[in-house]
């Protein structure tokens, strides 16, 4: 299953909250900053001021001149603070794989959700048409394989728009390439105009030009990432602030890999990450997950409910190897993840007839010692056996 990922950003969140709170304002040019006769900035415009070439960081005595009737109104943190608190719980409802990017932006990880929930597309039209019948906000969602791709996509239809990114790696090319340069996220006013002065104007020309000669003109390090987010190649994925709903770590192999037993070496070591971590915040967790990532960037998961919630190594080892035995490497692996959700303060009472809760708490123990020794000589200073529960 490719990754689905949504960015959803509100249209002149600022301005609109205003408007709603005030229907007196709807329809008319809304600035929130400074009066046109003070020294200070525009904050936010609303569409009908945009029109007038108003933007945010303008002076607003510059505002002022643009359109002598606009409304200008002080900014009123607290009330946008409410209102993006009850949007985010929205988004929430849908997923738990919410990073949220400022008060009116967040990018949603909706894979798993499709399937209770259908498409990309279609879990962006009922968040946008929750979001409008609980705020009266409207919003703007990309929908795509990546973050890069989502963002820019939600960007496109502005205001109340929908936009999804084709999923093949040729339709996405096709769909960057006419896009003016300036749109890849790193590529600022000086930067632009370095690359429209070489005849790089639109993605497509970023996309034909050798990554060597982009090095001279941008740094190795900038070429490469302005030469990847022009194929459509962003490898971020969802970072919640939350750190209770899930922990989870990965690896990108330097090369892609088929050595199934090296694969499998690097996956135990994540594991090790995660149940320190799952220790460390004196959580269980509930569910594992694991996650394949091949050459060409298809990306699987797999996740498995724990009969008992847990948090030593043992069992979380167990689990992911067992995970990981049932599928078959089809092609060379790019990325390999594991991770834990569905945390918990306590262990579930109800034992199966066969479980020991003093081997389990013996486990977890033998897994703390463990992490003491390594806190104290270091993380290769006592290493695993060969085995998954060893």
């Amino acid at each position: 299953m490719l990754m689905t990922y949504l960015h959803v950003d509100m249209d002149a969140f600022f301005a609109s909250v205003e408007q709603h709170d005030h229907p007196e304002l709807r329809g008319q040019p809304v600035v929130i900053g400074a009066q046109p006769d003070q020294r200070g900035v525009v904050a936010a415009a609303s569409y009908e001021a945009r029109e007038y070439g108003i933007h945010s960081a303008m002076p607003s005595r510059e505002a002022g001149e643009r359109c002598p009737h606009a409304v200008f109104l002080p900014p009123n943190g607290k009330r946008y603070g409410e209102v993006s608190r009850q949007i985010m719980g929205i988004f929430e409802r849908f997923t738990p794989y919410v990073e949220q990017l400022s008060v009116d932006e967040a990018f949603l990880d909706v894979t798993g959700a499709q399937r209770l929930l259908g498409t990309g597309r279609e879990i962006a039209a009922k968040i946008k048409d929750t979001v409008k019948g609980e705020t009266g906000l409207t919003a703007s969602v990309g929908v795509a394989v990546n973050k890069f791709l989502a963002k820019l996509a939600s960007d496109m239809d502005k205001p109340d728009g929908l936009t999804v990114v084709p999923n093949s790696k040729q339709e996405i090319i096709t769909f960057l390439a006419p896009l003016p340069v300036g749109r890849i996220w790193g590529v600022g006013k000086v930067t632009q105009n370095l690359l429209e002065s070489k005849g790089i104007r639109t993605v497509g020309d970023l996309q034909e030009t050798p990554e060597r000669l982009l090095s001279a003109l941008v740094g190795k390090h900038s070429a490469r990432h302005l030469h990847r987010l022009a194929f459509g190649e962003d490898e971020r994925e969802i970072e919640t602030e939350r750190e209770e709903k899930s922990i989870s770590k990965e690896h990108t192999f330097l090369h892609d890999t088929s050595d199934r037993e090296a694969v499998r070496h690097t996956l135990l070591g994540l594991v090790d990450d995660v149940g320190r971590r799952l220790r460390e915040s004196g959580k269980l967790a509930g569910v594992a997950r694991l996650k394949i990532r091949w050459k060409g960037f298809k990306t699987i998961t797999r996740q498995r409910t724990l009969n008992h919630p847990c948090r030593d190594d043992f069992s979380l080892r167990e689990i992911a190897t067992e995970l990981f035995m049932t599928e078959e490497l089809v092609k060379p692996v790019r990325l390999i993840g594991f991770g834990v959700s569905g945390l918990t303060d306590r262990a579930s009472r109800q034992l199966g007839l066969f479980d020991d809760i003093s081997d389990r708490s013996k486990r977890e123990q033998l897994s703390r010692a463990v992490d003491d020794i390594r806190r104290e000589h270091g993380s290769k200073s006592i290493g695993r056996g060969s085995g998954a529960s060893q």
